[in-house]
């Protein structure tokens, strides 16, 4: 039994027929440069769609990939949609798994940039990991440059990240929470503030208060990835570590101070009260 993407998939097809946008299926692969006969198959509910097929379609007759994965909306994007439309290039071995696609900082100007086509994504460097999670969805993951996410990320750490579909940026994305977000000309990592409903912004926030927050406005995001982990070269001596964990006592105990100091005077004020009131 197809899945239902495969359903949808169908159902475009039969569309561009119908509309004589394509003269017969064997064009419509042709024209995609995909076997007929293996087109066929798909057409008979033999195999499923492959995610290389939905792209080329996505790219060539500008079927809406959100209707493709959600069943929402309609089944092409208009020029507008289009134009703002960049397809999600993705990476897959011999058995059609998918790899996660590494961007490393040189090519990061690259990977933001308003032409960047397949290749270029298919010829940066891939890898796996274990856990089942990095198994489901699509990933990818960010040198991280600069220091503005310190002490959270160090420059050298990578990033490990799940794509956020376009349609689900309004609800879907989580303030305070930290997101690779690749606009026309960058690839940032912050924290962010969702005011993408009433301001159709996103307010990023740096962990570095050196740097202060700004306003991007939603048109100029190409993709948006959420941070699920990341991986550092660098470990701690255990003498920073225990530096570390002097500061944080002495914090707690400063803190421990200042409420005693409080209850203090509180119980001064009160005793004023009860004198004054007698």
């Amino acid at each position: 039994m197809p899945s239902v993407v495969t359903e949808r998939f169908i159902k475009c097809h039969d569309t561009l027929r119908e509309e004589k946008r394509v003269r017969s299926s064997r064009q419509f692969a042709l024209s995609l440069e995909y076997l007929p006969q293996s087109l066929s198959e798909i057409l008979k509910g033999r195999r499923d769609v492959t995610i290389e097929l939905i792209r080329k379609a996505v790219a060539t007759y500008r079927i809406n990939p959100v209707f493709l994965y959600t069943g929402e909306g309609s089944m092409f994007m208009s020029d507008e949609d289009h134009k703002n439309f960049r397809v999600l290039t993705i990476v897959t071995d011999s058995q059609e798994d998918e790899r996660i696609v590494h961007v490393p900082v040189p090519a990061q100007a690259g990977y933001a940039g308003e032409m960047m086509d397949s290749t270029f994504v298919e010829e940066l460097p891939t890898f796996t990991l274990p856990d089942y999670k990095y198994k489901v969805g699509t990933h990818r993951s960010f040198d991280v440059a600069g220091d503005s996410m310190e002490p959270t990320l160090y420059e050298g750490d990578k990033v490990v990240c799940s794509y956020v579909e376009p349609s689900l940026w309004e609800a879907a994305l989580k303030d305070n929470y930290v997101y690779v977000i690749v606009t026309r000309g960058d690839v940032v990592v912050k924290r962010i503030v969702n005011q993408i409903r009433g301001e159709k912004v996103l307010k990023l926030i740096s962990d570095n208060e050196f740097y202060q927050p700004f306003e991007l406005n939603v048109g100029e995001i190409r993709e948006i990835w959420y941070v699920k982990a990341k991986i550092s070269p660098f470990l701690p001596s255990p003498q920073k570590q225990e530096s570390q964990l002097i500061d944080e006592v002495k914090e707690l105990r400063n803190a421990f101070r200042n409420q005693l100091d409080e209850m203090q005077q509180l119980k001064e004020e009160l005793k004023s009260l009860l004198h004054n009131g007698k």
